[in-house]
């Protein structure tokens, strides 16, 4: 006997609504994901956001390169939203007259500015502009797009001063356009260095070209004393700010005066995304410089498994995919009766090429992966717009015709006409005391409903007389006996003593 759970007719109901039967073939049916229907289904994504696709309906596509928040995050500006904020939570902005826009190097949005006075931040307590004393070793990093890069032009600024000997001293870190160039000033900085009236220079050694995207990244190691600036990775310039102007020497160490707030563009036009500033002198290790648009070994999304019925067959993927040269969307399906024991790899996941016939794939469950990888050169990835599932459902026998009920001495005979499908391989017997409503306990041959193979008569024994019993007959494939049709016209019996 099979331990299935009695349901009553508002379940049927359900399941009718819910499930095609078709007698003498396997019906075909169609799940879509993505396009119209969306992305719900998908509950894993790796390096993958979703982007504007066919029609204007969402698509997968590879994530950004964008820069994240660490244990080491002093400040990250990413301009996703329409008020930029910091995502680290150290810094609030006092004004901003930076525009949201669309066109950006990482995430969906980045900074727009005028040369109207960019963004200006006040940072809390431990935050390092926020607090005096000394900084450690210290990155600042950002994008930058500009559309002019005049002389003067000025992508960060901050000024303050600090008390030395009893007699203030101004401060000021820059940075700053001339001649198509980045350059940056560290004003009475670095505590002890003297030389050049306290102010360091350094500057790109490549020219900055107007509307197009360069990393820039600046650091200072508290150990060696290295102040080096780099663009897109690239070594740009260098100086040890140390006592002998060399690699060994005694390391003058930045020290901050009077906490004052920092300004973000004050006087630039352009855009500016990902602006980070991280307690270390280091972005990522050299093999992990992420400076593409794109991760290079691309990103990975999966579905939840999906469940359609007893002993289904996906036969083959239909997917709507974006392509571009270079680029590539890898297609992978696994499948199984219960995806409780499932795992990352168990099942295996098996790849499929799109629009071919699929083998060997078939269960209550299916669930669907693709890999995307960008171009070569890390700025274009491929999309994936929509995908259709095709699969084949086992037939679902047609109940009996006739069902007959008579009563006797705390008992009732049902006989029936056997079901006219082929495909049939028993009847479960569903009972109870309401119309409907199958959830009977009481007969001996056991609970609702009752697997009584493939025969056409049972008696139920033990019921009470006086009583009205309803009772309706379902049949199950000889496939599973998971596969099961409707059910037949109820009928009913009171037992009687006689």
């Amino acid at each position: 006997m099979h331990n299935i759970k009695s349901v009553s007719i508002i379940s049927f109901c359900f399941f009718l609504l819910n499930t095609v039967f078709v007698s003498g073939y396997a019906e075909e049916r169609v799940i879509t994901l993505g396009g119209k229907a969306g992305w719900k289904d998908v509950s894993v994504m790796e390096k993958i956001t979703t982007g504007d696709g066919k029609y204007g309906y969402p698509c997968m596509q590879l994530d950004t390169n964008s820069r994240s928040l660490t244990s080491e995050t002093d400040l990250l500006l990413d301009f996703e939203d329409e008020v930029p904020v910091d995502r680290a939570g150290n810094y609030e902005v006092v004004s901003n007259n930076v525009i949201y826009s669309n066109d950006a190097k990482m995430g969906k949005g980045s900074g727009l500015v005028r040369g109207n006075g960019g963004l200006r931040l006040h940072g809390k307590q431990n935050s390092i502009f926020g607090t005096a004393g000394l900084t450690g070793s210290f990155l600042i990093e950002f994008w930058l797009n500009p559309s002019i890069a005049e002389n003067g032009e000025t992508v960060l600024s901050w000024r303050s001063s600090r008390t030395v000997h009893n007699s203030p001293l101004y401060q000021m870190i820059n940075a700053s356009f001339y001649k198509n160039h980045l350059e940056w000033m560290f004003t009475n900085v670095f505590n002890g260095y003297t030389e050049n009236d306290g102010v360091i220079s350094i500057a790109s050694y490549s020219t900055i070209i107007p509307d197009v995207w360069t990393h820039h990244a600046i650091s200072f190691d508290q150990d060696t004393g290295l102040l080096e600036y780099r663009i897109n990775g690239k070594l740009e310039a260098l100086k040890y700010i140390t006592s002998t102007g060399k690699e060994r020497g005694s390391v003058y160490q930045a020290i901050l005066g009077v906490a004052a707030d920092i300004d973000i563009s004050p006087a630039y036009t352009g855009l500016i995304d990902d602006l980070r500033i991280q307690r270390s002198c280091h972005t990522e290790t050299a093999s992990e410089m992420r400076y593409d648009t794109f991760h290079r070994n691309g990103g990975r999304f999966e579905t939840d498994p999906i469940m359609v019925s007893q002993e289904a067959r996906l036969t083959k993927i239909d997917a709507v995919l974006s392509e571009p040269d270079q680029t590539s969307v890898v297609l992978y399906v696994r499948s199984g009766n219960n995806y409780f024991s499932w795992g990352e790899n168990y099942p295996e996941w098996v790849p499929v090429t799109n629009h071919e016939e699929i083998k060997n794939q078939k269960g209550l469950y299916f669930q669907v992966a693709a890999d995307l990888f960008p171009d070569g050169t890390g700025s274009v990835s491929p999309a994936v717009m929509q995908i259709d599932l095709h699969f084949k459902e086992e037939e679902s026998p047609l109940p009996p015709f006739r069902v007959f009920a008579d009563a006797g001495d705390g008992e009732v005979t049902l006989t029936w006409s056997y079901s006219l499908d082929s495909s049939t391989g028993g009847y479960y017997i569903y009972y109870g005391d309401r119309p409907g409503e199958y959830l009977g306990r009481e007969a001996a041959e056991g609970e609702s409903p009752v697997d009584v193979g493939n025969v056409n008569k049972i008696k139920f024994t033990g019921l009470k007389n006086g009583k009205i019993y309803y009772f309706s007959v379902a049949a199950y494939s000889k496939v599973n006996n998971k596969i099961m049709g409707v059910l037949s016209k109820e009928v009913y019996a009171r037992p009687l003593k006689k």
